[in-house]
């Protein structure tokens, strides 16, 4: 409620803005009464381009009639009485408007709270003493909303200057009627006696020669009054198109910026909002100026004047058009990317937004968008403004949508929600270049006028940069491709250039983001957890981070090339790393349970130090997203020595069996977490109770248990004092055989796709045809006898 209470005390033009977001849709004394109640609910959770998500915002609107009819019933007395009509009707008004779309009313309350907490939050600095900020809204903002004012005032200035004009020109267009009737009058005269003529004439000729004089000076005036106008708008045109390159060429390409490195898990962002209520601004004065530029273009018309005005209107004509041009086209954006990893079969949506439709009213002949996938040749083409032939690099089904406008937001949007990519047509690839290197982009186009067709636009956008697979397999390569892309290109680049290396610390900074989104974890990685990443992209054995901060990583070390010794890249590694851990290992993430990013001999050395059974978790070197335990214990070939002991690695296969803690409260010789907590204290909140030991029906369960088959007491020639071991582990009660599987993303030997991962669908028919022969062929019986 502190919100309305705020929003409230607004003032001027604030106050103005804050009264017409409500009306019929959402009427004002619904929030005035009900203010607690709106602000207390989750409107943010609740992802409006997700259908399945509609069951919540019907509930939300359920609830907000129930609060209405509760009220209403409360209501007593002369002035209840009223109320309780108004509250009855307002929640008739409600139920009919939102109940077929309760997402409306979600989108509706979720831009009221934006709008009014945004205006508080202008007001409040406009208010703070010595012209100080509040937390969170930059200067610039200030600096964009002074402009606007300026922008008002100059707009008011010559809109008060073109009424002198049009007033000055009408009265001189009277005075030349005058002339022109006393021309008339003398031409008239021969018809009279010459005693009366000569009076006449001289009377008549000293009126004309002042009058002639006056129409010469107000001619010289009216042409400077038209020059000091079009100079005053060339000035306000400069002012416009500086305004709008801070607004569309530096906020709106920051944005789309945030929205990229979202893609590669950075913050969300932020709402269109503002935005769009500085593109309106821009439309609403540049339209304004242009309907001055055509009025006084008019009344040159209307009344020609020799002089440079001609010429100089016709240059603020092509200027003015030339400015509302490049705002419509700019702000034709996508509010929602497509995928960037885009599987062909796969249903996906995406959003796009005319950040001005609303205030040229183009919604009320709402134009159809349509999106076509092209490839990186064809983007290069189509911004250079060469003929692509309308080709498209594939099929997308349901790929047309018209923009439809949401009232209560002031939106004008298309949302396709459930397109498909049918097919993809690739180019000839050249070198190494892989499928999962190839990129497309998903073109949108529109077209639509203004003002009673004076203007028509054809309007383009591109999305970010897409990579196609038809298979899993394939998603970990495409994913590095969008990874490397969103975190290096360059705004304004050349479709779709990317630099080959980067600095490391660069490359640092993408991994860090992408794993801490991945992981959602505030836990990102430690500087150490950088160096050792370092050693195994560099292969150096180097600790100290100064020496990698002016070294670079080249695209193909990062996905290209194998380690050393490895089937794998360093990519493939690390997304392992973080496909584990965010399918079973998070939490103990954030408890820092896990150091994860070590060397077999890091762990040796940290290990030896401790008391035996110490034991930490790390990342596998030689598997892909495996974890392996290692601990301290005796050495059974030497008394009085100690080894370190390494389990083989864990996978994402072996934690959908057992979890992580429930094999280490398996094991008994596991004590203390490195380096010096009882493992209980971290591991046992996460553990799975035990069975008991009879059911209801009279069956005892197994249980699956971690069990190390191994007697450290006795002697074991294989090993080496000193080495540190792999031992394997098992799962007994009842056995279950576990065979390690090392790389997840091994070059692919499906016989139905063929070398770059593609289907070959004659083959896929074949292995169809033979699996359904095999179906149809009888079984025998192999439990026959058999008793539970």
């Amino acid at each position: 409620m502190a919100l309305w209470i705020q929003a409230q005390q607004l003032q001027g033009d604030a106050l103005h803005q804050m009264q017409a977001l409500y009306g019929q849709h959402f009427p004002i004394e619904v929030r005035h009464y009900f203010a607690q109640w709106i602000e207390s609910q989750p409107w943010d959770a609740i992802d409006l381009e997700k259908q399945q998500e509609e069951f919540k915002a019907k509930r939300l609107l359920d609830s907000l009639i129930q609060e209405l009819q509760r009220k209403a019933e409360h209501q007593m007395g002369e002035d209840g009485f009223l109320l309780k009509i108004k509250l009855s009707h307002y929640a008739s008004q409600l139920k009919s408007t939102y109940d077929p779309c309760p997402m409306e009313l979600v989108r509706c309350i979720k831009h009221i709270l934006y709008t009014e907490q945004r205006l508080v939050q202008e007001a409040s600095n406009v208010s703070t003493s010595g012209g100080g900020l509040m937390d969170g809204t930059p200067q610039k903002y200030q600096q964009i909303n002074q402009v606007f004012e300026e922008l008002r005032v100059m707009t008011q200035d010559t809109e008060n200057d073109l009424r002198k004009l049009q007033h000055s020109q009408e009265y001189f267009i009277i005075q030349y009627q005058e002339s022109l009737r006393i021309q008339a009058q003398l031409s008239s005269l021969s018809n009279l006696p010459p005693a009366e003529r000569v009076q006449r004439e001289a009377s008549l000729q000293s009126r004309k020669a002042t009058l002639e004089a006056w129409l010469t000076r107000e001619a010289n005036t009216l042409q400077e009054y038209r020059q000091d106008l079009a100079e005053k708008q060339q000035r306000t045109l400069a002012l416009l198109r500086k305004q709008q390159t801070v607004i569309v060429d530096d906020e709106l390409i920051q944005w789309k910026r945030r929205q990229q490195l979202a893609g590669n898990g950075g913050p969300s962002e932020g709402s269109l909002d503002i935005l769009q209520s500085w593109c309106e601004k821009l439309a609403d004065m540049i339209w304004q100026n242009r309907q001055q530029i055509r009025r006084v273009e008019h009344l040159t018309q209307q009344l020609p004047i020799p002089g440079p005005t001609e010429e100089l209107l016709k240059d603020l004509n092509a200027t003015v058009t030339d400015i509302i041009s490049a705002l419509v086209t700019s702000t034709f954006i996508i509010e929602k990317q497509p995928p960037q990893v885009l599987k062909t079969q796969t249903k996906f949506a995406t959003t796009v937004r005319l950040l001005v439709g609303g205030k040229l009213n183009v919604h009320m002949n709402p134009p159809q968008v349509k999106a076509t996938i092209i490839n990186e040749q064809q983007a290069k083409a189509l911004l250079k403004n060469e003929s692509t032939r309308n080709d498209s690099s594939g099929e997308i089904l349901n790929n047309n949508c018209v923009m439809e406008y949401h009232q209560a937001t002031g939106t004008l949007s298309a949302h396709f929600r459930n397109m498909s990519l049918k097919r993809i047509k690739r180019s000839d690839r050249r070198g190494a270049e892989s499928v999962t290197e190839e990129k497309f982009t998903v073109l949108f186009e529109s077209q639509f006028s203004v003002g009673g067709n004076e203007l028509v636009f054809h309007v383009k956008t591109l999305s970010l940069p897409v990579v196609v697979i038809v298979h899993g397999s394939q998603d970990n390569n495409a994913t590095a491709t969008v990874l490397w892309d969103n975190a290096f290109s360059e705004p304004g680049r050349v479709p779709f250039a990317v630099p080959d290396k980067v600095s490391w610390p660069q490359l640092c900074e993408a991994l860090n983001m992408k794993y801490k989104a991945e992981v959602q974890s505030d836990r990102g990685l430690s500087e150490e957890n950088l160096v050792f990443l370092a050693q195994k992209a560099f292969s150096s054995s180097s600790s100290s981070p100064e020496e990698y901060r002016s070294m670079t990583m080249t695209w193909s070390q990062f996905n290209r090339e194998s380690l050393p010794g490895r089937n794998f890249t360093f990519w493939q590694w690390f997304d392992g790393v973080i496909e584990l851990m965010k399918k079973h290992l998070k939490a103990h993430w954030n408890d820092g349970a896990i150091l994860g990013f070590l060397n077999k001999q890091q762990a040796q050395d940290m290990l030896l130090s401790k008391p035996n059974g110490t034991f930490l978790l790390r990342f596998s070197d030689s598997e892909i997203g495996g974890i392996t335990i290692a601990w301290v214990a005796e050495n059974p070939n030497k008394a009085g020595e100690r080894m370190v002991w390494n389990l083989m690695p864990f996978t994402t296969k072996d934690f959908s069996i057992r979890s992580l803690a429930d094999r280490i409260s398996d094991l008994n010789h596991l004590l203390f977490l490195y380096p010096n907590q009882p493992k209980d204290e971290i591991f046992s909140r996460y553990c799975t109770p035990p069975n008991s030991k009879a059911v209801g029906d009279g069956y005892v369960k197994p249980e699956i248990k971690q069990v190390v088959k191994v007697d450290f007491t006795s002697p074991n020639p294989e090993q080496s004092p000193g080495n540190p071991a792999f031992i394997d582990h098992h799962t007994a009660s009842p056995t279950v055989s576990q065979q390690n599987s090392f790389g997840i993303y091994p070059p692919i030997s499906d016989p139905m796709l063929d070398a770059e991962g593609e289907f070959d669908l004659d083959e896929t028919m074949d292995m169809a045809r033979q699996v359904e022969e095999f179906l149809r062929q009888p079984s025998e019986p192999q439990w026959t006898g058999q008793q539970s």
